[in-house]
């Protein structure tokens, strides 16, 4: 398992209160269910979104 890249802290507590702390897991959501939580911003997506890809994982709405 994959840790999360580091965030700030609004953006790590809201993916914790999601359950969400590995790439893995982070994989089973599209991004807009990411980009909707409070504390995730547009930097914070794209920095996991990042990270998803570096791993060869995907959001589920991903092309």
């Amino acid at each position: 398992m994959t840790p999360l890249p580091k965030c700030p802290a609004p953006a790590e507590r809201a993916l914790a209160a999601a359950y969400i702390d590995t790439l893995e897991q982070l994989a089973t959501y599209s991004k807009t269910e990411i980009a909707a939580m409070h504390g995730i911003g547009p930097k914070v997506l794209q920095v996991l979104e990042c990270a998803l890809v570096k791993q060869g994982l995907q959001f589920t709405d991903s092309e």
